[in-house]
């Protein structure tokens, strides 16, 4: 079995590739969560959340519908836009506000999109098993979500 980050650079060429050419960021977003939920174990959730005013809309994703909309500075991906950073849960249950879309997730991390200054909108993972993100995910997304901002025009 091979390491995380050597997974996520595998992870990282397979979205450039599909990348390259095409800048529809909705169809680079679609793309992404399936990569990342094929690619990666133990997901129960991947996808995007748009920047739409004070709130994020639901964008592409892979697994169980979602919540549709999320005030910005509520929940972890409201949380994570208005801090612009990544934020790691290891225990959702335990996070203060969390907004639970499906009950059977138990940790979840989020990567702020930002573009030009500007936030467009965040990657969001959430998984089953606590304590499923770590340091390498936050490497792995946060480049993964770096090729989508600029192989993408902005939503």
């Amino acid at each position: 079995m091979s390491s995380k980050p050597a997974l996520y650079r595998d992870l990282l060429l397979q979205a450039q590739g599909l990348f390259e050419g095409l800048r529809d960021p909705i169809a680079n977003a679609a793309n992404l969560s399936a990569v990342l939920w094929h690619g990666l174990p133990d997901l129960n959730w991947a996808g995007f959340y748009i920047r739409r005013g004070d709130a994020l809309l639901l964008g592409p994703f892979q697994g169980k519908p979602a919540c549709v909309r999320i005030p910005i500075g509520k929940g972890v991906c409201g949380t994570a836009a208005a801090m612009r950073t990544t934020v790691i849960v290891p225990d959702v249950h335990q996070f203060a506000g969390h907004i639970a879309c499906d009950s059977a997730s138990k940790a979840e991390i989020v990567v702020p999109l930002i573009t030009a200054g500007q936030l467009i909108g965040v990657l969001d993972l959430d998984s089953p098993s606590l304590a499923r993100f770590d340091d390498e995910d936050r490497d792995g997304l946060e480049a993964l979500a770096t090729a989508f901002v600029l192989g993408s025009d902005p939503f």
